[in-house]
């Protein structure tokens, strides 16, 4: 049985997918299952991936119906005691499985391995920035919330999760269009600390027809209802929440919706999230465009980080 289970969920990506494949086979650590999910592709993304010929590669297609669900039929498919993840138009360096696999064997105890990436733009690649305090050049034990108030610690494409989790935590909500990555990290994070590394191990490639940027699935966001109780108690849940639902507001304002900006902003403790995000609150739409316009111009440039935290 192989030590890691890669499970790719693929829909719509031609021009990644067989970049994302050789990352995978050109790791220096080779003990893996791929198990490729095309959900429903009407491109040549079939035919980009069968052209690999490995037997470690398992490949599966079926109807669309959503990330959450080729996911998840990745999960029940997966024969090994660890599952990662690697979106199709992202790509890992040589050395991620191998990391992972040590980290995993120091410390045993642990179900949750993740490390750090880099953004590529059409300008310029980017590191992300943490809100973690480095204490060594190694890897941290971090509480999900804390460590995730500039950029989230735990992503589709570079983590590692014990099966034994998803058991506990749940899998991807499949009712959410967008945003079910982050609803599944917060239920992870109520349960687990992340063992997180400072090596930047994979590359997200920005795609401009994802999802995850089209605004007009902003209404089919997750809205942190189902974590109301858990927030009352929990403060580092509660001021992650609040930094999502602030930048849900922004998108909503951007989008003209006003009923679901409201339902955004209502629940924030704006004493937490500081004088800026409550004057950005405040804005017109036509100027925060221009902001954002001018943050993404920084962003491209290496200068600041995101533009809605």
């Amino acid at each position: 049985m192989a030590f890691f289970s890669v499970i790719i969920p693929l829909y719509n990506k031609e021009n990644f997918i067989q970049n994302t494949i050789q990352s995978i086979l050109d790791q220096t650590f080779h003990d893996f299952e791929i198990i490729i999910v095309n959900d429903g592709s009407t491109d040549k993304s079939e035919e980009k991936t069968l052209q690999f010929k490995d037997s470690r590669i398992k490949y599966f297609s079926k109807k669309n119906e959503g990330a959450s669900t080729a996911r998840n039929y990745g999960i029940e498919k997966a024969s090994t005691d660890f599952i990662t993840f690697l979106d199709a138009d992202d790509y890992w360096y040589p050395t991620f499985l191998e990391t992972m696999f040590h980290t995993i064997k120091k410390l045993p105890e642990h179900k949750i391995f993740s490390a750090a990436i880099e953004f590529e733009t059409s300008k310029k690649t980017i590191p992300a920035q943490y809100s973690i305090s480095k204490t060594n050049d190694g890897f941290e034990i971090v509480n999900y919330f804390k460590a995730s108030l500039k950029e989230t610690v735990l992503c589709t494409s570079c983590a590692v999760f014990h099966k034994s989790v998803f058991t506990e935590a749940g899998n991807f909500d499949t009712k959410i269009k967008s945003g079910q990555d982050t609803d599944l990290w917060i239920r992870i994070g109520l349960i687990y600390p992340v063992v997180f590394s400072w090596k930047i191990l994979a590359r997200y490639v920005y795609d401009s027809k994802s999802l995850s940027k089209n605004t007009k699935f902003i209404t089919e966001k997750m809205d942190f209802s189902k974590f109301e109780e858990a927030e009352k108690t929990n403060l580092d849940l509660k001021k992650f929440l609040d930094l999502n639902r602030f930048s849900l507001a922004i998108k909503s304002k951007l989008a003209g919706d006003k009923s679901l900006f409201t339902k955004y902003y209502s629940p924030i403790d704006l004493k937490k999230i500081g004088l800026k995000k409550r004057i950005l609150l405040t804005l017109p739409s036509f100027l925060l465009r221009l902001l954002i316009s001018f943050k993404t111009f920084l962003a491209n440039l290496g200068i600041g980080s995101s533009v809605f935290k």
